[in-house]
Protein backbone atom coordinates (compact mmCIF):
# COMPACT_ATOMS: atom_id res chain seq x y z
CA UNK A 1 0.00 0.00 0.00
CA UNK A 2 1.45 3.31 -0.92
CA UNK A 3 2.10 6.36 1.36
CA UNK A 4 -1.19 8.36 -0.33
CA UNK A 5 -3.60 5.40 1.17
CA UNK A 6 -1.60 5.30 4.47
CA UNK A 7 -2.99 9.19 4.88
CA UNK A 8 -6.00 8.51 3.64
CA UNK A 9 -6.95 5.98 6.60
CA UNK A 10 -4.80 7.48 8.58
CA UNK A 11 -7.17 10.75 8.17
CA UNK A 12 -10.22 8.65 8.17
CA UNK A 13 -9.68 7.34 11.32
CA UNK A 14 -8.98 10.42 12.91
CA UNK A 15 -12.11 12.26 11.50
CA UNK A 16 -14.11 9.19 12.63
CA UNK A 17 -12.54 9.74 16.17
CA UNK A 18 -13.68 13.30 15.95
CA UNK A 19 -17.29 12.31 14.96
CA UNK A 20 -17.90 9.90 17.81
CA UNK A 21 -16.40 12.39 19.98
CA UNK A 22 -18.68 14.83 19.10
CA UNK A 23 -21.65 12.62 18.81
CA UNK A 24 -21.05 11.45 22.22
CA UNK A 25 -20.07 14.58 23.90
CA UNK A 26 -23.53 15.00 25.73
CA UNK A 27 -22.94 12.49 28.36
CA UNK A 28 -19.36 12.95 28.80
CA UNK A 29 -17.64 13.45 32.02
CA UNK A 30 -15.36 16.01 30.42
CA UNK A 31 -18.57 17.88 28.79
CA UNK A 32 -19.96 20.03 31.42
CA UNK A 33 -21.35 22.97 29.51
CA UNK A 34 -25.02 23.90 30.26
CA UNK A 35 -26.71 24.05 27.98
CA UNK A 36 -25.49 21.94 25.42
CA UNK A 37 -24.26 23.41 22.34
CA UNK A 38 -25.14 22.58 18.87
CA UNK A 39 -21.33 20.61 18.04
CA UNK A 40 -18.68 20.47 20.35
CA UNK A 41 -15.35 18.54 19.58
CA UNK A 42 -12.41 18.62 22.14
CA UNK A 43 -8.75 17.15 22.74
CA UNK A 44 -6.95 16.55 25.97
CA UNK A 45 -4.76 19.37 26.35
CA UNK A 46 -4.31 21.74 29.10
CA UNK A 47 -4.10 25.79 28.50
CA UNK A 48 -3.49 28.24 30.92
CA UNK A 49 -5.00 31.88 31.18
CA UNK A 50 -3.19 34.62 31.30
CA UNK A 51 -3.95 36.96 34.88
CA UNK A 52 -4.16 39.77 32.90
CA UNK A 53 -6.58 38.34 30.00
CA UNK A 54 -7.19 41.17 27.06
CA UNK A 55 -9.92 41.31 24.30
CA UNK A 56 -8.71 41.87 20.88
CA UNK A 57 -11.38 42.57 18.11
CA UNK A 58 -8.86 42.83 15.11
CA UNK A 59 -11.02 42.25 11.72
CA UNK A 60 -14.30 43.18 13.64
CA UNK A 61 -16.98 44.97 11.42
CA UNK A 62 -18.55 46.11 15.10
CA UNK A 63 -16.72 48.49 16.47
CA UNK A 64 -18.47 48.45 20.09
CA UNK A 65 -19.80 52.19 20.34
CA UNK A 66 -21.80 51.23 23.00
CA UNK A 67 -19.32 49.35 25.03
CA UNK A 68 -21.82 45.99 24.89
CA UNK A 69 -18.60 43.96 24.21
CA UNK A 70 -15.97 45.32 26.34
CA UNK A 71 -18.54 45.39 28.92
CA UNK A 72 -19.18 41.76 28.28
CA UNK A 73 -15.81 40.78 28.30
CA UNK A 74 -15.20 42.28 31.84
CA UNK A 75 -17.97 40.32 33.58
CA UNK A 76 -16.86 37.29 31.79
CA UNK A 77 -13.54 37.94 32.82
CA UNK A 78 -14.91 38.82 36.89
CA UNK A 79 -16.90 35.25 37.18
CA UNK A 80 -14.32 32.87 35.20
CA UNK A 81 -11.59 34.80 38.12
CA UNK A 82 -14.65 34.15 41.00
CA UNK A 83 -12.55 36.07 43.58
CA UNK A 84 -10.16 33.94 43.27
CA UNK A 85 -5.97 35.59 44.14
CA UNK A 86 -3.92 33.99 40.83
CA UNK A 87 -0.34 33.60 42.10
CA UNK A 88 1.03 31.25 39.42
CA UNK A 89 4.27 31.27 38.04
CA UNK A 90 3.87 31.75 34.41
CA UNK A 91 7.19 31.80 33.25
CA UNK A 92 7.35 28.08 33.46
CA UNK A 93 5.05 27.64 31.24
CA UNK A 94 5.88 27.38 27.06
CA UNK A 95 3.98 30.64 25.73
CA UNK A 96 1.88 27.91 23.04
CA UNK A 97 0.39 26.83 26.79
CA UNK A 98 -0.73 30.06 27.66
CA UNK A 99 -4.20 31.90 26.56
CA UNK A 100 -3.08 35.89 27.05
CA UNK A 101 -6.29 36.89 25.30
CA UNK A 102 -9.65 36.24 23.44
CA UNK A 103 -10.18 37.60 20.00
CA UNK A 104 -13.73 38.23 19.11
CA UNK A 105 -14.80 38.94 15.26
CA UNK A 106 -18.25 40.07 15.12
CA UNK A 107 -19.52 40.60 11.37
CA UNK A 108 -22.21 43.05 11.97
CA UNK A 109 -21.68 46.62 13.12
CA UNK A 110 -25.45 46.50 13.93
CA UNK A 111 -25.90 45.92 18.02
CA UNK A 112 -30.19 46.56 17.66
CA UNK A 113 -31.85 44.17 19.79
CA UNK A 114 -34.98 42.68 18.41
CA UNK A 115 -36.77 39.51 18.00
CA UNK A 116 -35.07 36.93 15.72
CA UNK A 117 -31.29 38.40 16.27
CA UNK A 118 -28.91 36.26 15.03
CA UNK A 119 -27.85 34.58 18.34
CA UNK A 120 -24.81 31.93 16.84
CA UNK A 121 -21.19 32.10 17.77
CA UNK A 122 -18.51 29.72 17.01
CA UNK A 123 -15.52 29.51 19.60
CA UNK A 124 -12.14 27.80 19.46
CA UNK A 125 -9.38 27.56 22.06
CA UNK A 126 -7.09 28.05 21.06
CA UNK A 127 -7.60 30.12 17.89
CA UNK A 128 -5.87 27.92 14.71
CA UNK A 129 -2.81 29.64 13.84
CA UNK A 130 -2.71 31.58 16.82
CA UNK A 131 -2.15 29.52 20.44
CA UNK A 132 -1.94 32.71 22.72
CA UNK A 133 -5.88 33.51 21.93
CA UNK A 134 -9.08 32.11 21.80
CA UNK A 135 -11.43 33.26 19.33
CA UNK A 136 -14.93 33.95 19.00
CA UNK A 137 -16.76 34.67 15.75
CA UNK A 138 -20.15 35.61 15.85
CA UNK A 139 -22.79 37.24 13.13
CA UNK A 140 -23.92 39.78 16.31
CA UNK A 141 -22.14 41.09 19.40
CA UNK A 142 -25.51 38.83 21.03
CA UNK A 143 -24.11 35.57 19.67
CA UNK A 144 -20.26 37.05 20.66
CA UNK A 145 -21.81 37.49 24.38
CA UNK A 146 -22.81 33.87 24.46
CA UNK A 147 -19.50 32.92 23.13
CA UNK A 148 -17.51 34.45 26.27
CA UNK A 149 -20.37 32.76 28.74
CA UNK A 150 -19.72 29.31 27.01
CA UNK A 151 -16.14 30.00 27.55
CA UNK A 152 -16.49 31.03 31.28
CA UNK A 153 -18.00 27.70 31.94
CA UNK A 154 -14.77 25.82 30.38
CA UNK A 155 -12.80 27.42 33.11
CA UNK A 156 -11.83 26.28 36.27
CA UNK A 157 -9.14 27.13 38.99
CA UNK A 158 -6.69 24.99 40.21
CA UNK A 159 -5.64 25.77 44.19
CA UNK A 160 -2.72 24.02 43.97
CA UNK A 161 -1.09 26.09 41.08
CA UNK A 162 -3.18 29.40 41.87
CA UNK A 163 -4.18 29.15 38.17
CA UNK A 164 -6.82 29.35 36.41
CA UNK A 165 -7.00 26.76 33.32
CA UNK A 166 -8.74 24.88 30.65
CA UNK A 167 -8.85 20.76 30.15
CA UNK A 168 -9.42 19.07 27.14
CA UNK A 169 -8.31 21.70 24.70
CA UNK A 170 -8.22 22.19 21.77
CA UNK A 171 -12.48 22.82 22.07
CA UNK A 172 -14.01 23.38 18.99
CA UNK A 173 -17.52 24.37 19.37
CA UNK A 174 -20.17 25.65 16.74
CA UNK A 175 -23.47 26.73 18.24
CA UNK A 176 -26.88 28.49 17.86
CA UNK A 177 -30.12 28.46 19.81
CA UNK A 178 -33.08 25.92 18.38
CA UNK A 179 -35.83 28.84 19.49
CA UNK A 180 -36.08 32.66 19.01
CA UNK A 181 -37.84 33.16 22.61
CA UNK A 182 -36.59 31.61 25.67
CA UNK A 183 -38.40 33.46 28.28
CA UNK A 184 -38.54 33.60 32.62
CA UNK A 185 -41.54 35.63 33.92
CA UNK A 186 -40.93 37.38 36.95
CA UNK A 187 -44.71 38.84 38.77
CA UNK A 188 -43.89 42.56 40.61
CA UNK A 189 -47.56 42.74 41.46
CA UNK A 190 -48.06 39.88 43.66
CA UNK A 191 -44.86 41.29 45.62
CA UNK A 192 -42.68 43.53 44.75
CA UNK A 193 -39.24 42.89 43.66
CA UNK A 194 -36.55 45.75 44.43
CA UNK A 195 -34.61 46.80 40.88
CA UNK A 196 -31.34 45.29 42.16
CA UNK A 197 -32.75 41.93 42.59
CA UNK A 198 -34.26 42.27 39.29
CA UNK A 199 -30.93 43.06 37.60
CA UNK A 200 -29.36 39.77 39.28
CA UNK A 201 -32.27 37.54 37.77
CA UNK A 202 -31.53 39.06 34.23
CA UNK A 203 -27.98 38.30 34.79
CA UNK A 204 -28.33 34.63 35.59
CA UNK A 205 -30.47 34.55 32.87
CA UNK A 206 -27.40 35.19 30.97
CA UNK A 207 -25.51 31.94 32.31
CA UNK A 208 -28.27 29.81 31.01
CA UNK A 209 -28.56 31.57 27.35
CA UNK A 210 -32.22 32.62 28.60
CA UNK A 211 -33.18 35.87 26.39
CA UNK A 212 -37.09 37.25 27.36
CA UNK A 213 -37.33 38.60 30.66
CA UNK A 214 -41.50 38.56 30.78
CA UNK A 215 -42.09 41.47 33.29
CA UNK A 216 -45.89 40.85 34.54
CA UNK A 217 -45.62 44.75 35.66
CA UNK A 218 -49.21 44.84 37.33
CA UNK A 219 -52.29 42.64 38.75
CA UNK A 220 -55.09 43.04 40.89
CA UNK A 221 -53.03 43.42 43.87
CA UNK A 222 -50.87 46.36 42.71
CA UNK A 223 -49.90 48.76 40.38
CA UNK A 224 -46.09 49.49 40.75
CA UNK A 225 -45.54 51.29 37.55
CA UNK A 226 -45.10 55.03 36.97
CA UNK A 227 -47.82 55.88 33.61
CA UNK A 228 -46.74 59.88 33.22
CA UNK A 229 -49.91 59.65 30.77
CA UNK A 230 -51.97 58.91 33.89
CA UNK A 231 -50.00 59.58 36.67
CA UNK A 232 -52.58 58.62 39.09
CA UNK A 233 -52.15 54.49 38.42
CA UNK A 234 -49.73 53.89 40.75
CA UNK A 235 -51.63 54.89 43.05
CA UNK A 236 -52.21 51.16 43.42
CA UNK A 237 -49.26 50.31 44.63
CA UNK A 238 -48.31 48.59 48.04
CA UNK A 239 -46.49 51.72 48.88
CA UNK A 240 -44.65 54.35 48.00
CA UNK A 241 -41.42 52.90 48.45
CA UNK A 242 -42.35 49.38 46.33
CA UNK A 243 -42.95 51.55 43.07
CA UNK A 244 -40.76 51.87 39.55
CA UNK A 245 -40.41 55.07 38.02
CA UNK A 246 -40.70 54.81 34.36
CA UNK A 247 -36.96 56.26 34.45
CA UNK A 248 -36.16 52.89 36.19
CA UNK A 249 -38.41 50.84 34.37
CA UNK A 250 -36.12 51.96 31.31
CA UNK A 251 -32.44 51.28 33.15
CA UNK A 252 -33.88 47.27 33.24
CA UNK A 253 -34.55 47.81 30.03
CA UNK A 254 -30.84 49.12 29.18
CA UNK A 255 -29.16 46.49 31.88
CA UNK A 256 -30.99 43.73 30.20
CA UNK A 257 -30.62 44.88 26.31
CA UNK A 258 -26.56 45.15 27.15
CA UNK A 259 -26.71 41.60 27.99
CA UNK A 260 -28.96 40.27 24.92
CA UNK A 261 -32.09 39.77 26.91
CA UNK A 262 -35.33 41.13 25.94
CA UNK A 263 -37.51 42.89 28.14
CA UNK A 264 -41.69 41.76 27.48
CA UNK A 265 -43.84 44.17 29.34
CA UNK A 266 -47.26 42.99 30.24
CA UNK A 267 -50.40 44.86 31.58
CA UNK A 268 -53.49 42.22 31.73
CA UNK A 269 -56.58 43.19 30.90
CA UNK A 270 -59.57 43.44 31.17
CA UNK A 271 -58.83 40.88 34.19
CA UNK A 272 -56.51 40.99 37.29
CA UNK A 273 -56.57 44.87 37.15
CA UNK A 274 -58.34 45.81 40.62
CA UNK A 275 -55.48 47.82 41.47
CA UNK A 276 -56.00 50.17 38.51
CA UNK A 277 -59.03 51.57 40.10
CA UNK A 278 -57.34 52.84 42.89
CA UNK A 279 -56.26 55.50 41.09
CA UNK A 280 -59.02 55.90 38.88
CA UNK A 281 -62.48 54.85 40.47
CA UNK A 282 -63.90 55.01 37.09
CA UNK A 283 -62.44 52.27 35.80
CA UNK A 284 -64.40 49.95 38.34
CA UNK A 285 -67.56 48.53 36.82
CA UNK A 286 -68.57 49.76 40.50
CA UNK A 287 -67.24 50.37 44.23
CA UNK A 288 -68.28 47.00 44.66
CA UNK A 289 -67.34 44.81 41.78
CA UNK A 290 -64.22 46.19 41.14
CA UNK A 291 -62.90 44.07 37.87
CA UNK A 292 -62.57 43.59 35.22
CA UNK A 293 -62.11 46.89 34.04
CA UNK A 294 -64.99 48.39 32.85
CA UNK A 295 -65.49 47.52 29.04
CA UNK A 296 -68.38 50.43 28.66
CA UNK A 297 -66.53 53.00 29.89
CA UNK A 298 -64.12 54.55 26.58
CA UNK A 299 -61.94 56.14 29.49
CA UNK A 300 -60.81 52.02 30.09
CA UNK A 301 -59.42 52.54 26.78
CA UNK A 302 -57.98 56.12 26.97
CA UNK A 303 -55.88 54.85 29.46
CA UNK A 304 -54.73 51.65 27.72
CA UNK A 305 -53.87 53.70 25.22
CA UNK A 306 -51.82 55.95 27.61
CA UNK A 307 -50.10 53.07 28.91
CA UNK A 308 -49.19 51.81 25.65
CA UNK A 309 -48.21 54.77 24.54
CA UNK A 310 -45.60 55.44 27.74
CA UNK A 311 -44.84 51.73 27.08
CA UNK A 312 -43.75 52.62 23.68
CA UNK A 313 -40.94 55.11 24.10
CA UNK A 314 -39.37 52.13 26.87
CA UNK A 315 -39.96 49.07 25.98
CA UNK A 316 -38.39 48.26 22.66
CA UNK A 317 -39.50 44.79 21.57
CA UNK A 318 -41.74 43.83 19.34
CA UNK A 319 -44.37 42.43 21.21
CA UNK A 320 -46.38 43.61 24.40
CA UNK A 321 -48.17 41.00 26.55
CA UNK A 322 -51.81 42.39 27.02
CA UNK A 323 -53.36 39.35 28.70
CA UNK A 324 -56.39 38.54 28.41
CA UNK A 325 -57.00 35.30 31.13
CA UNK A 326 -59.09 34.15 33.88
CA UNK A 327 -61.49 36.94 33.34
CA UNK A 328 -65.28 36.79 34.85
CA UNK A 329 -67.54 38.84 33.03
CA UNK A 330 -70.25 38.91 36.04
CA UNK A 331 -68.98 42.09 37.18
CA UNK A 332 -70.30 43.27 33.71
CA UNK A 333 -73.56 41.45 33.49
CA UNK A 334 -74.94 42.29 36.96
CA UNK A 335 -74.26 46.33 37.08
CA UNK A 336 -77.28 48.18 35.90
CA UNK A 337 -75.11 50.69 33.60
CA UNK A 338 -72.96 47.93 31.95
CA UNK A 339 -76.06 45.34 31.06
CA UNK A 340 -77.73 48.87 29.77
CA UNK A 341 -74.59 49.08 26.97
CA UNK A 342 -74.48 45.04 26.52
CA UNK A 343 -77.98 45.06 25.07
CA UNK A 344 -77.83 48.50 23.23
CA UNK A 345 -74.33 46.67 21.57
CA UNK A 346 -76.20 43.51 21.03
CA UNK A 347 -73.25 42.24 23.63
CA UNK A 348 -73.09 39.90 26.53
CA UNK A 349 -70.79 38.87 28.97
CA UNK A 350 -68.32 36.46 26.56
CA UNK A 351 -68.74 38.66 23.40
CA UNK A 352 -67.82 42.20 25.71
CA UNK A 353 -64.81 40.10 26.24
CA UNK A 354 -64.21 39.61 22.92
CA UNK A 355 -65.01 43.18 22.10
CA UNK A 356 -62.34 44.13 24.58
CA UNK A 357 -59.45 42.23 24.11
CA UNK A 358 -59.22 43.07 20.47
CA UNK A 359 -59.86 46.55 20.83
CA UNK A 360 -56.98 46.76 22.99
CA UNK A 361 -55.29 44.76 20.58
CA UNK A 362 -56.04 47.23 17.64
CA UNK A 363 -54.58 50.20 20.50
CA UNK A 364 -51.28 47.72 20.79
CA UNK A 365 -51.04 47.59 17.06
CA UNK A 366 -51.26 51.35 16.47
CA UNK A 367 -48.16 51.77 18.74
CA UNK A 368 -46.40 49.15 16.58
CA UNK A 369 -46.22 46.91 18.50
CA UNK A 370 -47.31 42.71 17.76
CA UNK A 371 -49.57 41.21 20.77
CA UNK A 372 -49.33 38.20 22.99
CA UNK A 373 -52.10 36.78 24.78
CA UNK A 374 -53.05 34.35 27.07
CA UNK A 375 -54.41 31.14 25.48
CA UNK A 376 -58.18 31.60 27.06
CA UNK A 377 -58.61 34.29 24.08
CA UNK A 378 -57.25 31.62 21.29
CA UNK A 379 -59.84 29.11 23.47
CA UNK A 380 -62.98 31.21 23.34
CA UNK A 381 -62.29 33.26 19.74
CA UNK A 382 -59.61 32.69 18.12
CA UNK A 383 -60.84 33.26 14.52
CA UNK A 384 -61.26 37.05 15.73
CA UNK A 385 -58.10 37.29 16.75
CA UNK A 386 -55.44 39.76 14.86
CA UNK A 387 -53.54 37.25 12.86
CA UNK A 388 -50.64 39.01 14.37
CA UNK A 389 -51.35 37.60 17.41
CA UNK A 390 -48.79 35.34 19.33
CA UNK A 391 -50.81 32.82 21.81
CA UNK A 392 -49.24 32.30 25.08
CA UNK A 393 -50.08 28.76 25.93
CA UNK A 394 -50.32 27.82 30.27
CA UNK A 395 -53.20 25.54 30.80
CA UNK A 396 -51.79 22.61 29.65
CA UNK A 397 -51.00 20.38 26.83
CA UNK A 398 -52.31 19.85 23.57
CA UNK A 399 -52.97 23.95 23.31
CA UNK A 400 -50.34 24.64 20.89
CA UNK A 401 -50.92 22.52 18.22
CA UNK A 402 -53.83 23.97 17.49
CA UNK A 403 -52.87 27.56 17.69
CA UNK A 404 -50.28 26.92 14.48
CA UNK A 405 -52.89 24.48 12.74
CA UNK A 406 -54.71 27.42 12.68
CA UNK A 407 -51.74 29.79 11.51
CA UNK A 408 -51.48 31.59 14.63
CA UNK A 409 -47.83 31.56 16.43
CA UNK A 410 -47.33 30.42 20.03
CA UNK A 411 -45.42 30.49 23.31
CA UNK A 412 -45.21 27.54 25.30
CA UNK A 413 -45.59 27.66 29.40
CA UNK A 414 -47.90 24.99 30.29
CA UNK A 415 -48.62 25.36 34.12
CA UNK A 416 -48.01 21.42 35.09
CA UNK A 417 -44.30 21.64 33.80
CA UNK A 418 -43.11 24.72 33.21
CA UNK A 419 -44.57 27.19 36.54
CA UNK A 420 -41.67 27.48 38.66
CA UNK A 421 -44.23 28.56 41.46
CA UNK A 422 -45.19 24.77 41.69
CA UNK A 423 -42.96 23.48 43.88
CA UNK A 424 -44.03 19.63 43.45
CA UNK A 425 -42.93 20.44 39.36
CA UNK A 426 -39.47 18.85 39.28
CA UNK A 427 -36.94 19.72 37.24
CA UNK A 428 -36.71 16.62 35.27
CA UNK A 429 -40.45 17.72 33.67
CA UNK A 430 -39.00 20.95 33.18
CA UNK A 431 -36.23 19.83 31.17
CA UNK A 432 -38.58 16.93 29.50
CA UNK A 433 -41.46 19.49 28.73
CA UNK A 434 -41.14 19.51 24.64
CA UNK A 435 -42.86 22.59 23.03
CA UNK A 436 -43.24 20.63 19.27
CA UNK A 437 -45.02 17.99 20.94
CA UNK A 438 -47.47 16.82 18.55
CA UNK A 439 -46.19 19.18 15.83
CA UNK A 440 -44.39 17.56 12.88
CA UNK A 441 -45.23 19.86 9.83
CA UNK A 442 -42.18 22.23 9.42
CA UNK A 443 -44.52 25.14 8.37
CA UNK A 444 -46.69 24.76 11.85
CA UNK A 445 -43.01 24.21 13.85
CA UNK A 446 -41.96 26.99 12.56
CA UNK A 447 -44.65 28.86 14.10
CA UNK A 448 -43.63 28.01 17.95
CA UNK A 449 -41.65 30.97 19.01
CA UNK A 450 -40.29 29.17 21.99
CA UNK A 451 -40.96 28.95 25.80
CA UNK A 452 -41.08 30.50 28.70
CA UNK A 453 -41.05 29.44 32.39
CA UNK A 454 -43.04 31.42 34.61
CA UNK A 455 -41.86 32.71 38.10
CA UNK A 456 -45.57 33.64 39.65
CA UNK A 457 -45.22 35.82 42.78
CA UNK A 458 -47.82 35.16 44.91
CA UNK A 459 -45.59 33.64 47.41
CA UNK A 460 -42.20 34.93 46.10
CA UNK A 461 -40.37 37.82 46.91
CA UNK A 462 -36.49 39.03 46.93
CA UNK A 463 -35.96 36.52 49.91
CA UNK A 464 -36.37 32.91 47.45
CA UNK A 465 -36.59 33.84 43.97
CA UNK A 466 -33.38 32.90 42.82
CA UNK A 467 -33.86 29.44 44.46
CA UNK A 468 -36.95 29.15 43.20
CA UNK A 469 -36.20 30.03 39.93
CA UNK A 470 -32.52 27.88 39.99
CA UNK A 471 -31.87 25.35 38.94
CA UNK A 472 -35.36 23.99 37.61
CA UNK A 473 -35.23 27.18 34.69
CA UNK A 474 -31.83 25.63 33.31
CA UNK A 475 -33.80 22.53 32.65
CA UNK A 476 -35.76 24.23 30.81
CA UNK A 477 -33.09 26.71 29.15
CA UNK A 478 -31.75 23.45 27.53
CA UNK A 479 -34.66 22.41 25.93
CA UNK A 480 -34.87 25.69 24.28
CA UNK A 481 -31.57 26.36 23.30
CA UNK A 482 -29.75 22.85 22.14
CA UNK A 483 -30.69 20.86 19.03
CA UNK A 484 -33.65 18.51 19.47
CA UNK A 485 -31.42 15.49 18.87
CA UNK A 486 -28.56 16.30 21.16
CA UNK A 487 -31.23 16.81 24.28
CA UNK A 488 -30.98 13.63 26.96
CA UNK A 489 -34.01 11.28 26.02
CA UNK A 490 -33.84 10.78 30.20
CA UNK A 491 -33.20 13.57 31.93
CA UNK A 492 -31.38 11.31 34.16
CA UNK A 493 -28.50 11.18 31.73
CA UNK A 494 -28.08 14.95 32.50
CA UNK A 495 -27.99 14.84 36.36
CA UNK A 496 -24.03 15.18 36.63
CA UNK A 497 -24.25 18.16 34.22
CA UNK A 498 -26.97 20.07 35.48
CA UNK A 499 -25.74 19.50 39.59
CA UNK A 500 -21.98 21.19 38.14
CA UNK A 501 -24.36 23.72 36.19
CA UNK A 502 -25.86 24.45 39.66
CA UNK A 503 -22.93 24.60 41.50
CA UNK A 504 -21.28 27.03 39.02
CA UNK A 505 -24.52 29.58 39.93
CA UNK A 506 -23.99 29.26 43.47
CA UNK A 507 -20.05 30.05 42.71
CA UNK A 508 -21.39 33.08 40.99
CA UNK A 509 -23.57 34.42 43.53
CA UNK A 510 -26.91 32.73 42.77
CA UNK A 511 -28.87 30.75 45.10
CA UNK A 512 -29.57 27.99 43.04
CA UNK A 513 -31.43 25.24 45.35
CA UNK A 514 -30.17 21.75 45.28
CA UNK A 515 -31.42 19.29 42.88
CA UNK A 516 -33.13 17.07 44.72
CA UNK A 517 -36.29 17.19 46.26
CA UNK A 518 -38.76 19.82 45.61
CA UNK A 519 -38.49 23.50 44.44
CA UNK A 520 -36.21 26.18 46.34
CA UNK A 521 -35.42 22.74 48.97
CA UNK A 522 -32.85 23.24 50.92
CA UNK A 523 -30.23 20.82 51.59
CA UNK A 524 -31.31 17.57 53.27
CA UNK A 525 -27.89 16.97 55.27
CA UNK A 526 -23.89 17.84 54.75
CA UNK A 527 -22.51 17.28 51.87
CA UNK A 528 -20.74 18.16 48.77
CA UNK A 529 -22.48 20.64 46.33
CA UNK A 530 -21.95 18.17 43.39
CA UNK A 531 -24.00 15.77 45.22
CA UNK A 532 -27.13 17.60 46.13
Amino acid sequence: MGKIGVSKIVFGIFLIQVLVKSVAVAHDKHMNIWPMPKSVSYGSNILYLSNELVLKTEGSKYIDASGILKEGFSRIVDVIKGGHVIEANFSRFSPSQVIKGIHVVVLSPNDELQHGVDESYKLSIPKQGNTEYAYIEAPTVYGALHGLQTFSQLCQFNFRARIIEIHHAPWTIVDQPRFSFRGLLIDTSRHYLPIPMIKKVIESMTYAKLNVLHWHIVDTQSFPLEIPSYPKLWNGAYSKPERYTMSEAAEIVRYAQRRGIHVLAEIDVPGHAESWGVGYLILWPSVNCTQPLDVSNDFTFKVIDGILSDFSKVFKYKFVHLGGDEVDTSCWTSTPRIINWLEKNGLNGSTAYQYFVLRAQKIALSHGYEVINWEETFNDFGNKLNPKTVVHNWLGGGVAERVVAAGLRCIVSNQDKWYLDHLDATWEGFYSNEPLANITKPEQQALVLGGEVCMWGEHIDASDIEQTIWPRAAAAAERLWTPYEKLAKDPRAVTRRLARFRCLLNQRGVAAAPLSGLGREAPVEPGSCYLQ
